[in-house]
């Protein structure tokens, strides 16, 4: 695992078409703007890691974020 620090306007690029901007910084919470084509699932970790869809093809790809970024590596 990277671990970063960021301040408020300050970017990190994951692969070449994602950019994760922080917006905001305030007590212990903060504000993350995600930069993504649409066909990279964005869904918060607490949501848990299955897509929520009714969609079998949709549902075919485990993790699509990671096989996305290793082919555009």
């Amino acid at each position: 695992m990277l671990v970063l620090s960021r301040k408020s306007g300050e970017s990190i690029r994951l692969g070449n078409d994602i950019v994760l901007t922080v917006k905001r910084t305030r007590g212990n919470r903060v504000q993350l703007a995600i930069e993504a084509p649409r066909e990279v699932p964005l869904r918060r970790a607490e949501l848990g890691s299955k897509p929520q869809t009714d969609s079998p093809r949709e549902n075919r790809s485990g993790n699509r974020l990671q096989d996305y970024l290793r082919r555009s590596a």
